[in-house]
């Protein structure tokens, strides 16, 4: 490929990404508001679960979640055939991620979750799927129909995802009412601990 042409291609899948992400939009709805409020009203532990690219994007969700006053744990589909499915339980609320809704670890866990107690939501595309059947609320999340190479590659649809991921992460932060002390608390390291430890001097010299 010549230079330009690479240039151009970086563009497009850019262009077409963003143009992914701006369409979620129209997507928040009240299915948003209730898995935004269940979630909130959670007594027990929030889990989320995915497999393959939806793994990448669940931890990441997880991790968010955990960081924005929501205390989360990613947990793989395939363990909780091992015995890892005993850390479900009554009052947790279970996120599976599955973009068609038929992966057979992912479902087996929201079965296991639903048979303990424990309220599912559902990331998918495909409502009608046997995940989107079975959950307690869907989330359906439509990425744009050219956003991934061969339509099967998911890159852009993944980020999709982490969108409506980080809207979910933003407003239960607001919600909580979880604020830039409480996130210095758990987020010491590195540069934002620096940086956070910098601020909280400044306010002290005011």
């Amino acid at each position: 490929m010549l230079a330009e042409e690479i240039k151009q291609l970086a563009i497009n899948t850019i262009a077409r990404e963003s143009a992914s992400v701006a369409q979620l939009e129209n997507q928040v709805d009240d299915n948003f508001v209730a898995v935004a409020t269940a979630l909130y009203e959670c007594q027990g532990k929030v889990l989320v679960t995915g497999s393959g690219t939806s793994h990448a994007v669940g931890a990441r969700l997880a991790h968010l979640l955990s960081c924005s006053g929501t205390p989360s744990l990613f947990i793989h589909p395939g363990d909780s055939q091992h015995g890892l499915g005993g850390a479900v339980s009554a009052n947790d609320v279970l996120i599976a991620l599955s973009k068609g809704g038929r992966t057979v670890e992912v479902n087996y866990l929201a079965a296991l979750a639903q048979k303990r107690g424990a309220a599912v939501i559902a990331f998918t595309e495909k409502p009608e799927s046997e995940l989107g059947q079975m959950s307690d609320y869907v989330l359906c999340v439509q990425a744009a129909d050219d956003v991934d190479p061969y339509g099967m590659i998911a890159t852009g649809s993944s980020l999709t995802n982490s969108a409506m991921g980080d809207a979910l992460c933003v407003v239960l932060l607001r919600m909580r009412g979880y604020t830039q002390e409480k996130f210095g608390e758990t987020h010491p390291g590195g540069a934002v601990g620096h940086k956070l430890e910098n601020l909280a001097k400044e306010e002290v010299h005011k």
